[in-house]
C-alpha cells in the first residue's frame, strides 16, 4: 500500500548555481536585474563560465517547497526529471537527504539536468537564468497514480506549465487528485508564466484548484489590472483559498468571503531572496497539515520565508520547527 503524504509536488528538478556580482555584471550582458528568464544550452555555458565562484545547491521551485514541508515535520514527495549525470545525482541526493520522497527515474538520453544560474547583487536581489534541460522531458508516464491519490495536497508550479509533456502530466495528476477527493494547490510562479498562460491559469483557478499562491505582481497580471484590491476581489470569487504574498509586508489570505492579513517577519539582513515564495508555500501547507488556522498557516509561511532570505540558497539552514515553536508554540 502506498504511504500517505501531506504534499506531493510536481515541478522542475533544477540545481541552483549561485554567485554574487555587482549590477554592472548583468548590465554588461543585457540581463535585466531581478528578472527570471529561460536560456538555451549555449548561453548557459557562456554565462556559467563568466560567473565568479559559486555554490551548487539543489533547487527548483516546487522541490524547494516540499523540502520546506519536510523541514517542518511534514511528509512530502517530489516528481521531476533529471538526467543521469553529475548534477542529476546531486539533485537526487540532496532532495532525499532533505527527507523528501523522490523516485522519478533519470533520463538516460536527451538533455542534461536543468540548472538555474543565479546572480545575487549586494542588495539581496536575485536574477535567475534558467536552462530547463531534462525538466521538460517529464511526462504522464512518470506519474504514479497511487502516490498522487495518497497525497493530501497535490502541489503544482506554474514554471512547468509551458512544455506540453509536463503540462499533460500535471493535468493527469489533477484528475487523479480530484477523483480521490484530494486538494490541488498551484503557484503562479512568475509574471512571465502568467502572461504566457493567463487563460489556462484562470481556468485552473475557476474549477480545478483549491489553494492558489501568488505574489502581488502575479495576481495583478492574472487579471490585467494595476489595482491589487480589484484583482484580489476577482480572485476571491473563484479560489477556495487564495494566498497573496507581499514580501516584507507579509501575506493576505482570502477564503470564503473572509480576509486575513498577516504581517511579515523581521529579518536582520536580507542576503538572498531566492526561494522566499517557495518556502512560504511550504510553511503554509505544512501548517495546514497540522490543522492550524489559516492566519497561523500564513504566519508559519512568513517565518519560513524570513529564514531562507537570511542566507544564500533556497533551502532552509536553521531549524524551522524550532523557529515556529518559539514564535507560535
Amino acid at each position: 500500500m502506498t504511504a500517505r503524504t501531506h504534499v506531493l509536488a510536481i515541478g522542475n528538478a533544477l540545481v541552483d548555481v549561485i554567485t554574487t556580482a555587482e549590477p554592472a555584471f548583468l548590465a554588461e550582458r543585457g540581463i535585466a536585474k531581478g528578472s527570471m528568464r529561460l536560456i538555451g544550452p549555449d548561453e548557459a555555458e557562456t554565462l556559467y563560465a563568466a560567473m565568479g565562484p559559486g555554490r551548487e545547491i539543489s533547487g527548483g521551485s516546487a522541490a524547494n517547497t516540499v523540502a520546506g514541508v519536510a523541514a517542518l515535520g511534514g511528509s512530502s514527495a517530489f516528481v521531476g526529471r533529471v538526467a543521469n549525470d553529475q548534477l542529476g545525482k546531486v539533485f537526487a541526493h540532496d532532495i532525499r537527504a532533505a527527507g523528501v520522497g523522490f523516485t522519478t527515474a533519470p533520463s538516460a538520453n536527451g538533455n542534461p539536468t536543468g540548472r538555474c544560474l543565479i546572480v545575487v547583487t549586494p542588495d539581496g536581489d536575485r536574477t535567475m537564468n534558467t536552462y530547463l534541460g531534462a525538466c521538460q522531458e517529464l511526462s504522464a508516464a512518470d506519474l504514479d497514480a497511487a502516490s498522487v491519490a495518497a497525497a493530501d495536497i497535490l502541489y503544482l508550479e506554474g514554471y512547468l506549465w509551458d512544455p506540453p509533456a509536463p503540462r499533460d502530466a500535471m493535468r493527469k495528476a489533477i484528475a487523479v487528485a480530484r477523483a480521490n477527493g484530494r486538494k490541488v494547490a498551484f503557484t503562479l510562479s512568475d509574471v512571465f508564466c502568467v502572461e504566457g498562460h493567463r487563460a489556462d491559469f484562470r481556468m485552473l483557478l475557476e474549477g480545478h484548484v483549491d489553494l492558489m499562491f501568488g505574489n502581488e505582481n502575479e495576481v495583478r497580471s492574472l487579471y490585467q489590472t494595476d489595482d491589487l484590491e480589484a484583482a484580489m476581489a476577482e480572485m476571491a470569487r473563484h479560489a477556495c483559498i487564495a494566498v497573496i504574498t507581499r514580501s516584507e509586508k507579509g501575506a493576505i489570505v482570502l477564503e470564503g468571503g473572509r480576509r486575513h492579513e498577516v504581517p511579515g517577519e523581521a529579518v536582520a539582513r536580507v542576503v538572498d531572496t531566492t526561494g522566499a515564495g517557495d518556502m512560504f508555500a511550504g510553511g503554509f501547507m505544512a501548517a495546514m497539515a497540522e490543522g492550524r488556522a489559516l492566519p497561523d498557516c500564513a504566519r508559519v509561511g512568513c517565518i519560513a520565508a524570513a529564514e531562507v532570505i537570511s542566507h544564500y540558497g533556497a533551502r532552509p539552514e536553521a531549524d524551522l520547527k524550532a523557529l515556529v515553536k518559539a514564535k507560535l508554540g
